[in-house]
């Protein structure tokens, strides 16, 4: 009976997963990471590539975390080469979240350099998470080259992800600050006032910037 019933069970889960109402999907989502089964796995991958809405999108990476490795990472891998750009970001958010660093050589520097801007931004994180020691500085070089990329959000996470790294991203970012375009100017130097002072806030920071690149200036006199 008891395993008639979890057979029930799982499949009105999986069924509410693709249900018209967020709110059931939702349930669906905590329902499968609640109870974790093998036979859940490639579903929730699949409804992450497509499901509209983040809250649902995150209880979906809950569950998948609540799941052994052994069985999410080499199908999390095999989706951050997806052509969807949702599946690459979504998944790239999970394994972010999973923290396990098998999945490190999966952010390749295509992904960290991807045209769409969530993608790029869920690979950032998953990087800065994911990185093994002493690989840092490589990283940050490539991170720099996105520097002046997209809009105030797409910038704020780059700014965030370059930060977290920590002090080894000195020689990445002093190049950038000497370079014609004055977009990456402000972004390399407003991501080194916060590498300085955490508190000083991204808007302060890009102001600030704004206000050296305006005088000509490196951000690097005086020092």
């Amino acid at each position: 009976m008891t395993i008639t019933r979890q057979g029930t069970d799982a499949i009105r889960a999986l069924q509410g997963l693709e249900d018209g109402r967020s709110s059931v999907r939702l349930r669906a989502a905590l329902e499968v990471g609640t109870a974790p089964d093998p036979r859940f796995v490639d579903k929730l991958i699949e409804r992450c590539a497509i499901e509209p809405e983040f809250f649902v999108r995150d209880m979906l990476t809950w569950a998948l975390a609540r799941h052994p490795v052994s069985m999410t990472l080499p199908e999390l891998v095999r989706e951050v080469r997806s052509e969807r750009a949702q599946a690459r970001s979504q998944a790239l958010h999970t394994l972010s979240k999973i923290g396990d660093r098998q999945a490190w050589p999966a952010i390749t520097r295509t992904l960290l350099s991807d045209g769409d801007d969530e993608v790029a931004r869920s690979a950032w994180r998953a990087a800065v998470v994911l990185v093994p020691e002493g690989e840092e500085s490589a990283l940050a070089s490539v991170l720099a080259t996105q520097l002046g990329r997209g809009g105030r959000e797409t910038q704020l996470s780059l700014s965030r992800a370059l930060v977290a790294l920590g002090e080894v991203i000195g020689p990445a970012l002093r190049p950038a600050t000497t370079v014609p375009d004055p977009r990456v100017r402000t972004h390399a130097l407003a991501t080194q006032r916060l590498l300085r002072d955490p508190d000083a806030g991204f808007e302060f920071a890009i102001e600030e910037a704004k206000r050296v690149v305006a005088l000509g200036g490196s951000g690097q006199e005086g020092q």
